[in-house]
């Protein structure tokens, strides 16, 4: 990978780099707010325009080659373009894209799910994360009859209405703009990790229909879940006649074939699932108690004289994503692309802090399973990289990421060959190896290089 050294500014370097980006982020300003279509993607001056990409690489429309631990958004355990994944979607594009009828396809993903996640005894598809979500929580009121959800600030949910208060803002639970003052009144936020809480507000408020989580912690990890606390979590929810609902759109099939609910010993009432479920192809699942989906059943609401819950959407199950979603649980099944994913992502946290030490850069690497969150001390804190423990950092701490030394990082990164989420954080998929290991922290080395000399990093030691 070449890494550069030259003695321009940052910007200077990444718009020299990437000029037909630069062009093509000026028609999209004219197109969309800020020129983007996703608010993850926005980047100043500008984001990188992907023209293609394989396994754990991707390359702009300048040519220009990156290490992708973006992950598609967390899409991508095989990888982009896996061969196998690729050629069932085909097939079933050139079947037909849309028979708006039910398909077999859809019968073959639906069972291959439950094979997988046990607790899945019925299943309902959407067209994303988002929307299996808001469906989840709507068959959670219906199903106990109550009208509040309680969730973990920091958490993300997707974008509808019950989730926007105390994810990246409004951790006071009020409604954030647009949103009804009524539907936020219905969400009940307790700090990550703090059981305490949750039995107090399930001890005095009998209209909580369901707890909602992250398993693994908000934005896979970067604000952790403590050992126990699922677990935990389930008796609690079980004891007051509580729904317990893991969203797993992003954990799902990637720590484990079984999602976190099989590395945690744990059968959620409900679980939503996207990303991975759809092999990286627009769709979306709710899985649960066959009784709870049993809500959008026109013959079992008919028999108990209950509303049936209307759920239409034009491209539930979509054969193509089917497809895709069939080949790429199959192949996952196995357990190897997890544990491969999960290797390499211990090794890159490994090498980054041993890099951040070297270079006495206080930051830190730090993770579980397949992922990588790189932690800026927006704080100054006293830190040694070979010893953090991000448990022992506030949640509100751990998930700040100053704008413009993210946007900074993240552009020197670029520079280097390297694309990160906003978030700074990384997703290893099966097809990241040692090569991709160690062209990145050269690469973090290069970008801490550059940083430290436009004053945005300081250095204990030279780089």
């Amino acid at each position: 990978m070449a890494v550069l050294h030259d003695n321009r500014s940052l910007e200077e370097a990444y718009r020299a780099r990437t000029p037909r980006s630069a062009e093509l982020a000026r028609r999209a300003r004219e197109l969309f707010p800020s020129g983007v279509t996703h608010d993850g993607r926005f980047l100043e001056p500008y984001g990188i325009y992907v023209e293609r990409a394989r396994g754990p690489h991707k390359w702009d429309v300048d040519g220009n080659r990156y290490v992708d631990w973006f992950g598609g958004h967390g899409a991508l355990l095989l990888g982009h373009c896996h061969p196998v994944v690729t050629e069932a979607a085909q097939r079933a594009l050139a079947a037909t894209t849309h028979p708006g009828a039910n398909h077999p396809l859809e019968v073959r993903w639906a069972e291959t799910i439950r094979a997988l996640v046990p607790s899945c005894e019925k299943i309902r598809f959407t067209s994303s994360g988002t929307e299996a979500t808001l469906l989840a929580v709507r068959l959670a009121r219906a199903f106990t009859g109550r009208r509040k959800i309680l969730r973990f600030r920091t958490h993300f949910h997707g974008w509808h209405d019950h989730m926007t208060s105390g994810w990246q803002n409004h951790m006071d639970g009020t409604a954030t703009r647009g949103v009804l003052e009524g539907i936020a009144e219905n969400v009940v936020l307790c700090d990550p990790n703090d059981l305490a809480a949750v039995e107090a507000v399930l001890e005095n408020d009998r209209q909580i229909a369901a707890v909602i989580l992250e398993p693994t912690g908000a934005s896979f990890g970067m604000v952790p879940t403590r050992d126990g606390f699922p677990q935990a979590l389930r008796t609690l929810t079980e004891r007051h006649g509580v729904l317990l609902i893991f969203d797993e759109v992003v954990t799902g099939f990637r720590v484990a074939p079984g999602g976190a609910q099989a590395v945690y010993g744990v059968r959620p009432d409900l679980s939503t699932f996207a990303k991975i479920v759809a092999g990286g192809l627009p769709g979306g699942a709710v899985g649960g108690r066959a009784e709870i989906l049993d809500a959008l059943d026109f013959a079992r609401t008919r028999e108990r004289g209950e509303e049936k819950i209307g759920h239409p959407g034009t491209f539930n199950a979509n054969p193509v994503s089917a497809a895709a979603g069939i080949t790429a649980l199959e192949l996952i099944a196995s357990g190897d692309p997890c544990a491969r994913a999960n290797a390499t992502a211990a090794s890159l946290r490994e090498k980054l802090n041993a890099l951040f030490a070297e270079l006495g850069v206080p930051w830190a690497a730090y993770g579980t399973f397949s992922g990588v969150h790189i932690f800026p001390n927006p704080n100054g804190r006293p830190l040694d990289p070979l010893r953090f423990d991000p448990l022992a950092i506030p949640f509100d701490e751990l998930k700040a990421r100053p704008p413009r030394l993210a946007q900074r990082i993240r552009l020197a990164l670029l520079t280097a060959g390297i694309d990160v989420s906003g978030q700074l954080a990384m997703l290893a998929s099966a097809t990241h190896g040692p090569t991709e290991v160690e062209d990145t922290v050269a690469a973090f080395r290069e970008a801490i290089r550059r940083l430290a000399r436009e004053g945005d990093v300081s250095l204990a030691h030279r780089a």
